[in-house]
């Protein structure tokens, strides 16, 4: 168990501390916690130094508080900004206990530092989070000192593509050394724009022996594993490596507990055995982690459902199926007998006798979907949309969005006595740009309206919370509209490539038989914000950007998990593309890009939460810090750039 960090800068105020040690005063009272070693963590202020630490504890009585060594403070976590990292290692002081855990626990003081527990039969070592990803791990040390049993409560988000990662270095951490590894993680939504995927894991030399499950609508989840201390001792004692720096290893202050995890009868227990770690592919991630978080923060809300504005493209099609497919989860759900999801599903429905059995049907209830057609839209995006919302069973409203367009632009041409036309017609671009931004502007105002009072209308009560549906690299291109569809409440795609999404889309044909996608799959994207030829789109996405979705997030995980800037980026991509640019033409597609990054870069200051999925995701909120007003010619930079060009 641990507090999570979605508390964030709450961790400076007192009540924060005072409610952990609240909830630690009812887990200690519980008779649910009897006889049993509990590792719970929270905050903890020592000699007025706030902590992040582990709480153990046995039968009423605090073993060992441990402080955590290791914080992570990169990318999405922030944790030096709220604590300070133990430095003495191997050293205990006395921590003074408030006086509501000491009515409880009879003890005053209690142990504070980095220590071990030895029981009547074994060893136990805890390491938090962050210090099972460090090079100097602590259970190096702890297992070479005779620590058996390691335990890790983690606060891991899912990222697609991750959890081999995860998987690895738990079991990597007992392969050479040997031991068995608990490891826990956080589950749902936090609060923000991360998802904690649970994939509690038990490993034992090397090997996993139990496999949580990673995407869940259930709370609690227990994972249970028998297994025999003999087996680690064994496997121990034959690596002469390990036993020649374990004679060197500085001892762990160790806290005796008088209790044995083993039994004396205990000899007939099966064991368990090795198990193969069950991945998922990176669709079905895709299709299960947004989905769960979807619900989370659905239910936390409190509001009635969602609504999409269906343009019948990828993006807000892919959308759609993640809500799709957290109807279904809720279903297999409620199926499977978890009664929260049911007494969440009937709150959120208003109909305290309803069980939701079929996700079509559930879905009626909790999405609606909102076609905004102009006369610069296709009758296949219009059919596109209705048959995928038939499918998945939203209830779908069709508009017409032409006499709001008219009544803006109109008000603009009576004051100024002038009025703008799309550059088919001989307009310039600043007019071309003005007039499609006003109509993904003005379904912005509708997607708002509808969500307030589609409800209201149908004589149901609640309201609705709007969805956004802009993937990862039109975020980072700045493909948008600032204050469009792309402004929404939340953002299930957000941290999604182009690439995953169409691969995604593929998936839910095979696996839901939803196929009005396949025509959507075929559909060149594009925005259709400019008029028609011939009653065709003409306008396309990679077309306007002026590069395509697979060279974007090329761009964007080289700007981000490379750390290249634009020189960096040019001097990797000249070899990445030899066989297909020549150096100048790669110079102009990277001077390309960071201008258009960089002109758009303010739109992030408004991106619309997102769920984050991938490292190299723009957003401005914590994860990728970075100026929003650029000298968008970066002089020194591209002239960089041009002498390796001509050198070359």
């Amino acid at each position: 168990i641990c507090s999570g960090y979605g508390c964030s800068d709450h961790y400076y105020e007192s009540d924060t501390l005072l409610h952990s040690f609240q909830v630690l005063e009812k887990l200690l009272e519980s008779p649910a916690t009897q006889d049993i070693i509990c590792d719970v963590g929270m905050p903890v202020l020592h000699r007025n130094v706030c902590y992040n630490c582990r709480v153990i504890f046995l039968n009423k009585k605090i073993l060992l508080i441990r402080p955590k060594t290791a914080l992570a403070n990169a990318g999405n976590y922030r944790e030096l900004r709220w604590f300070t990292p133990w430095s003495k290692a191997r050293h205990v002081e006395e921590y003074f206990l408030p006086r509501i855990i000491q009515e409880v626990t009879g003890q005053e003081t209690v142990p504070f530092g980095d220590a071990v527990l030895a029981t009547k039969d074994t060893c136990l070592g805890a390491e938090m989070c962050e210090e099972l990803w460090t090079p100097n791990s602590p259970h190096i040390e702890m297992g070479l000192d005779g620590v058996e049993i390691f335990t890790n409560s983690s606060g891991s988000h899912h990222v697609l593509r991750k959890a081999h990662t995860r998987v690895d270095l738990v079991n990597s951490a007992t392969a050479k050394n040997g031991g068995i590894y608990i490891f826990a993680n956080q589950k749902g939504c936090d609060g923000d724009r991360l998802y904690y995927d649970g994939c509690a894991m038990i490993s034992m030399n090397g090997e996993t022996v139990a496999q949580g499950s990673q995407f869940s609508l259930d709370d609690v989840e227990v994972l249970v594993a028998t297994l025999d201390l003999e087996d680690v001792r064994s496997y121990r004692a034959e690596i002469s490596s390990r036993n020649l720096a374990a004679s060197k290893v500085t001892p762990y202050p160790r806290v005796k507990v008088n209790f044995a995890l083993s039994c004396p009868d205990d000899v007939a227990v099966p064991t368990c055995m090795p198990i193969q770690w069950r991945y998922h592919s990176p669709e079905e991630e895709i299709s299960l982690g947004p989905a769960c978080w979807l619900w989370d923060y659905l239910r936390r809300s409190k509001q009635a459902g969602f609504l999409l504005p269906l343009s019948g493209g990828i993006d807000s099609s892919a959308t759609a199926c993640i809500v799709y497919s957290m109807c279904h989860q809720v279903c297999l759900a409620v199926k499977n007998g978890n009664a929260d999801v049911l007494a969440d599903a009937r709150r959120i429905v208003n109909d305290e006798t309803y069980i939701p059995e079929v996700p079509q049907e559930f879905c009626k209830r909790v999405f609606t979907t909102c076609y905004m057609a102009s006369e610069n839209s296709s009758q296949d995006t219009c059919n596109r949309a209705k048959l995928l919302a038939e499918q998945i069973g939203s209830y779908h409203i069709n508009l017409n969005i032409d006499v709001a367009v008219k009544a803006v632009v109109g008000i603009f041409s009576m004051v100024t006595g002038r009025t703008p036309r799309f550059s088919v017609y001989g307009g310039s671009s600043r007019e071309n740009l003005a007039l499609q931004n006003v109509q993904a502007r003005i379904r912005m105002i509708l997607a708002y309206l509808f969500a307030q009072l589609t409800l209201w209308a149908r004589g149901m009560p609640g309201g609705l919370l709007v969805l956004g549906s802009t993937n990862v690299d039109e975020s980072l291109r700045g493909y948008l509209t600032k204050y469009d569809c792309s402004s929404a409440d939340i953002n299930p795609i957000g941290g999604i490539s182009k690439t995953d999404l169409k691969n995604f889309i593929q998936y839910c044909i095979e696996t839901f038989q939803l196929t009005a996608l396949r025509s959507i799959m075929s559909a060149p994207p594009t925005a259709e914000l400019e008029p028609l030829v011939d009653g065709q789109v003409a306008q396309t996405d990679e077309a306007d950007m002026g590069m395509t979705y697979a060279e974007l997030s090329i761009y964007g995980k080289l700007r981000k998990i490379g750390k290249a800037g634009p020189y960096s980026m040019f001097c990797k991509l000249i070899n990445m593309w030899k066989e297909i640019c020549t150096p100048r033409e790669v110079a102009a597609k990277v001077k390309h890009f960071f201008r258009m990054y960089s002109v758009n870069r303010h739109k992030m200051t408004t991106l619309t939460p997102s769920y984050h999925a991938e490292n190299y995701s723009p957003d401005d909120n914590r994860f990728d810090l970075r100026p929003f007003l650029y000298n968008t010619t970066w002089s020194w930079q591209f002239r960089c750039i041009d002498k390796q060009v001509n050198a070359l």
